[in-house]
């Protein structure tokens, strides 16, 4: 019997807590991960607290993210002792995910931990900070450098935001941090942001093309944000979109993209393939520094979670939360 934090449906009454459930009720087949740590993101959030229908199937382990090392394996290619992480592939939605001591999942869904990354830092690091540096490559695959100019990092004091900041920061890039959190300006300013935006300033309604300001763009929260981020942004810029945090619509025009040819790239953390997620792990190994990752870092216990995940939703969560799931 192992802890996990499951969430049961009885009609049309969600409930998630945490409960001692066997390895026997886990998926048949794959491969079986002592689980060190997890995280909560937004997507989690909305998971525990039922509101938006993100689990499919009931009864689930939520978490879209874990971190361990292999107790038993199916598959030749991983074995016994390699420290794994798994982000996404539908965990915590189809698939029992990481807010539990033990996980089966199928050998696809595995990345080799780097040597330098411990479990620890991986969850971290998480579904968020691979998301950023996913964002990071798409930017620098698109040919922007630091010599084009500022980039603009919205929703920068959340998870997404914060490892962006400081993988750009970390490239040489300055980097201009939208915020709704006035006293998060020194917390990204120590994770190498140069300006601090008020999201404010984003978030509403805007001309179709604004003064040009941005080489590219990290956004993370959608809507108007994201709308006025593209219309910012210089002629030959790049705007990456990995987010809905603000809302899911893109209330903008096709000016920005027919007459300054900005581009924008959406960015998927959940079912990238291989390659993607093995080059955002590699950059994540080289560029990220583990002193500023701690400073993102919030540790909370399993029993914790149903308590921060409205904190999560309501924008009131700085960094990272990272999950011990053995507390």
């Amino acid at each position: 019997m192992f802890n996990a934090l499951l969430a049961t449906k009885d009609e049309d009454q969600h409930s998630v807590a945490v409960t001692q459930i066997d390895k026997g009720a886990l998926a048949e087949s794959g491969v079986l991960i002592k689980v060190d740590y997890s995280t909560i993101n937004y997507k989690d959030a909305l998971a525990v607290t039922a509101t938006a229908p993100i689990i499919r199937k009931y009864p689930l382990v939520p978490g879209i993210d874990l971190a361990g090392v292999i107790e038993e394996s199916d598959d030749p290619d991983w074995q016994v002792g390699d420290r794994v992480g798994v982000n996404g592939w539908g965990m915590g939605e189809s698939h029992s995910g990481g807010l539990a001591q033990y996980a089966r999942v199928p050998a696809s869904f595995l990345v080799k931990l780097p040597k330098n990354i411990s479990t620890r830092h991986a969850m971290a690091i998480g579904t968020a900070g691979y998301t950023a540096a996913l964002c990071v490559d798409a930017l620098e695959a698109q040919g922007v450098t630091p010599d084009h100019g500022d980039i603009l990092v919205t929703g920068a004091s959340g998870g997404v935001g914060s490892v962006a900041v400081a993988l750009l920061a970390a490239r040489g890039f300055s980097v201009a941090a939208s915020t709704g959190k006035p006293d998060a300006a020194d917390y990204l300013k120590n994770l190498g942001a140069t300006s601090i935006i008020d999201r404010n300033t984003l978030s509403e309604a805007g001309k179709p093309l604004q003064a040009e300001q941005w080489a590219g763009v990290v956004d993370a929260v959608g809507g108007n944000t994201l709308a006025n981020a593209c219309a910012q942004t210089r002629y030959g810029g790049v705007v990456t979109a990995c987010g809905l945090a603000e809302s899911a619509a893109l209330p903008a025009t096709v000016m920005p993209f027919i007459l300054r040819g900005v581009v924008l790239r959406g960015v998927d953390s959940v079912m990238a393939p291989s390659g993607p997620r093995l080059a955002a792990w590699a950059r994540l190994a080289r560029d990220m520094d583990l002193e500023r990752l701690e400073t993102m870092i919030t540790e909370i216990g399993l029993s914790d979670v149903n308590g921060v995940a409205p904190d999560v939703l309501a924008g009131k969560v700085t960094g990272r939360l990272l999950v011990d799931v053995n507390r």
